[in-house]
């Protein structure tokens, strides 16, 4: 079986999430690859467009099967830092964990190389990138964990939750592979240019709902997200007031940052006067999805803005306020 990309319009997140289905499971019989050696299989984690503004919410692919006793690499694939961990050695969660950016569990590596049976494993925060500035911890680009025994090992992104979710089969060893390491990256390649379509609808319609009076902190369904403003640039005049919203958003969080940009914990803290900005420093804190931040700006000028989580990203935005 053989399937190709839907035109669809943005919103449309049931269709995706039906084309999202894995593919090279379905179209890979087990006899067309009995006796095919995959001692490693490697999943992609993320995918992002070369400009990164679309950032993927899912592993490419999110099932997998292997042998007991073989290995599964997981390999960062975009500037958005993502986790794979499995809670309770790989056990179903109704819902994980939150994400907690001051918890050292969840950002570092955690449980070892060999999954065992009732234990946290943690990648750490992965990432094509060389350092997530907002976080400062070290990250990583891949991850490698051993599955000696037989089972279903289900884990999740951390940051991005029940959205972002995988599972790795393990079959008897011995057992004939259905599918090899070719068919996985066609697979991871097709849902790609799916996720990057579908984040490339949802840039489209955020802008078209926007004004220089309303921005949307970027917007996501779930499989993708964007990592822009909705208006790069907005024209106002002075006294008047520009909304921030993230409505747009099932997850992904984000702030209005003027001035210096704050990592760590200071992430959290709002900074500046919001109903009388004149320039200098302003910061919103976190933005989480369904919230709002209004600025009122009193002076004339040209005031630079950013996401302090994603400004590396591309996520900047100017006000110009005239007379």
């Amino acid at each position: 079986m053989k399937t190709r990309p839907l035109n669809r319009p943005a919103g449309a997140a049931l269709a995706l999430a039906v084309l999202l289905v894995p593919t090279a499971v379905a179209a890979t019989s087990v006899s067309a690859h009995a006796g095919v050696v995959v001692p490693n299989l490697t999943v992609l984690v993320g995918n992002e467009t070369h400009s990164m503004s679309v950032e993927g919410q899912r592993f490419l692919p999110g099932d997998v099967t292997i042998d007991a006793g073989d290995t599964v690499t997981w390999q960062a694939n975009s500037t958005e830092i993502h986790t794979v961990s499995f809670i309770d050695g790989g056990v179903a969660q109704a819902t994980p964990p939150a994400f907690n950016p001051t918890d050292p569990t969840q950002l570092t590596p955690q449980g070892g190389g060999t999954m065992t049976a009732h234990t946290y494993f943690n990648s750490g925060l992965l990432t094509t990138a060389s350092s997530f500035p907002p976080i400062p911890v070290p990250v990583v680009h891949s991850y490698t964990l051993k599955f000696p025994d037989p089972g279903n090992y289900t884990y999740y992104c951390l940051i991005h939750g029940g959205m972002m979710r995988g599972v790795v089969h393990v079959q008897a060893a011995s057992s004939p592979y259905p599918y090899s390491q070719s068919d996985l990256d066609a697979d991871a390649a097709f849902q790609s240019a799916a996720i990057n379509a579908d984040g490339r609808a949802l840039l489209a319609t955020a802008h078209a709902a926007s004004t220089n009076h309303k921005v949307f902190t970027g917007a996501d369904d779930g499989v993708a997200m964007t990592m822009r403003f909705s208006k790069a640039k907005v024209v106002i005049h002075k006294g008047d007031t520009v909304r921030f919203l993230n409505t747009m958003s099932m997850g992904a969080p984000h702030t209005i940052t003027f001035g210096t940009v704050p990592t760590g914990p200071a992430l959290f803290a709002p900074v500046g006067d919001r109903t009388n900005f004149r320039g200098k420093d302003l910061h919103s804190g976190i933005i989480g999805p369904g919230g709002k931040f209004k600025v009122t700006f009193n002076k004339v000028g040209r005031f630079h803005y950013v996401c302090a989580l994603h400004h590396d990203m591309g996520m900047k935005g100017l006000v110009v306020v005239k007379p």
